[in-house]
């Protein structure tokens, strides 16, 4: 009998310094017992997975010592400064990672941050699976972008996420509008995020480029304690300024009116 690929999601809180979520608050209690009794894990990085598993130990213990489970990392992104990417990956890698589950081992797949598989390079690996024939179950989590979307008050029917938009500023402009347009033709709401320490720049290239009447969502912080969302239009942004931490998580929706 082969194992089952569980996509185990993580909490929100990646990199955050002094903040933590109460694990017990995030996820639920079944999500938390199926973690502690995984032996073998893949994840996008070893260092916060077993930061995650002391997490889950001290709510349910492990079925064993830390430093006896088996933790293998996907392979890492090529070099160049390329974003990162869902759909990258040595293929072959991939489907060595997979080895625990042709054992008859359940297998956990996690990234470092929310539901793994969604804008995560997990995703090759439960394609691999499923080329396979396994079985992967998905259990319940927080997604940033679907928390996002949901209280923004957008258009929760039609809606894409496009991930990152350029850094250089001319290349930035242009992909704004592109979205806006799109999003005026299409009614649909466009989510993106960016590395925390841009957040400031992709805030400021949004008011630039989009039109006044366009409603424009940023949410900072899901499920922490000083967590926000504030949602209307751009030019109330304009007049009334907010900042967005240069340190925390944040996802931006725009839907053009």
């Amino acid at each position: 009998m082969s194992g089952t690929l569980f996509l185990v999601p993580n909490t929100l809180d990646f990199g955050i310094e002094g903040e933590q979520a109460d694990l017990q608050e995030v996820l639920p209690l079944g999500v938390i017992r199926t973690a502690a009794r995984l032996t073998h894990w893949v994840a996008e990085n070893g260092k916060t997975t077993r930061a995650f598993l002391k997490r889950v130990n001290a709510v349910v213990p492990l079925a064993l010592a830390l430093q006896q489970l088996s933790i293998e990392e996907l392979p890492r992104p090529g070099k160049g400064g390329a974003r990162p990417s869902a759909h990258g990956g040595d293929q072959a890698a991939v489907e060595r990672l997979l080895a625990p589950l042709h054992a008859g081992h359940d297998l956990g797949l996690i990234s470092e941050a929310g539901l793994p598989a969604v804008a995560d390079p997990g995703a090759a690996l439960v394609r691999a699976a499923h080329a396979g024939g396994l079985r992967v179950v998905p259990l319940a989590g927080p997604s940033s972008l679907l928390l996002a979307l949901a209280a923004s008050g957008l258009n929760g029917q039609s809606f894409t996420f496009v991930g990152y938009l350029p850094i250089d500023n001319a290349d930035r402009a242009a992909r704004i509008r592109e979205l806006e347009s799109h999003s005026r033709r299409l009614k649909q709401t466009q989510l993106m995020i960016e590395t925390p320490y841009r957040n400031e720049a992709l805030l400021g290239g949004l008011l630039d480029h989009l039109n006044a009447s366009t409603e424009l969502s940023v949410s900072c912080g899901l499920t922490l304690a000083g967590g926000w969302t504030r949602s209307a239009s751009v030019a109330s942004w304009r007049a009334a300024p907010r900042d967005v931490p240069k340190d925390i998580p944040a996802v931006f929706a725009l839907l053009a009116r």
